[in-house]
């Protein structure tokens, strides 16, 4: 069932979600808050960007102009009426296409950052997956791997530009290698806790590409408190 619900605490955003699609989560309003803005960035790519959660949300912290990359249609027609609703169409470019496919039309050393939630979990033979097609394709490697993101921003990314994800702290070493691979040098880091006393299950981390040696271990995040109500810090991520 497709709904139209305020995007968190921002003022006048709205987001329109549909319950039988991945709708957005935590993680990607994390990672909108993680990857590194200044106001010399004019171009950002946002990979598999789903309803737009990540686009829309970094309207509010730079004036970049913001490509938007989606494989599903379903997803692309949510994304396309919460930029609508939201008169973002001047700072969101919204693609229906596949990365894989729209990465190689376009050329090199464009854009000064690219942000990605990508899918999580390997998928193999023996891999139990939602029967539900257009959730299979956000929470599985199916059309995007982590070797390919990092592929895609070596070709993309500005010399330097930074390319920033979320993912599950169990890959982190096929992130680095996906990194190093492509020339693209981790900067920072960052754990995030479901809560104090429990263990990591969600890393945010950005790299540069042909950056020097040098990388920030941030201190940790807290999702949430004791009593399941989000911490204080989580709560500034969400707006006014």
């Amino acid at each position: 069932m497709k709904q139209i619900n305020n995007l968190l605490n921002y003022d006048n955003l709205k987001i329109v979600q549909d319950s039988e699609l991945f709708n957005f989560s935590l993680d990607s309003v994390l990672l909108a808050n993680f990857v590194t803005l200044n106001s010399k960035i004019k171009n950002i790519l946002d990979i598999g960007t789903g309803n737009a959660p990540i686009p829309i949300i970094l309207t509010t912290k730079t004036n970049a102009k913001i490509t938007a990359v989606e494989i599903q249609k379903q997803s692309y027609l949510l994304a396309q009426e919460s930029i609508n609703i939201n008169n973002l169409n001047d700072k969101i470019n919204l693609i229906l296409a596949d990365i894989n496919d729209y990465y190689k039309s376009v050329e090199s050393d464009v854009y000064d950052v690219i942000t990605c939630n990508p899918p999580f979990f390997k998928t193999n033979n023996s891999s139990r997956v939602n029967k539900n097609q257009g959730k299979v394709i956000a929470r599985h490697e199916k059309t995007l791997d982590i070797e390919t993101i990092f592929k895609i921003s070596k070709k993309l990314l500005k010399n330097n530009g930074r390319i920033a994800i979320v993912h599950r702290i169990d890959r982190l070493i096929d992130i680095i290698s996906a990194m190093r691979k492509y020339n693209i040098e981790p900067k920072k880091i960052r754990l995030v806790y479901p809560k104090q006393g429990r263990e990591a299950n969600i890393l945010l981390i950005e790299g540069a590409k042909n950056g020097n040696v040098g990388l920030k271990i941030l201190p940790p995040l807290y999702a949430h408190n004791d009593d399941g109500s989000y911490t204080e810090e989580v709560k500034t991520y969400f707006g006014k």
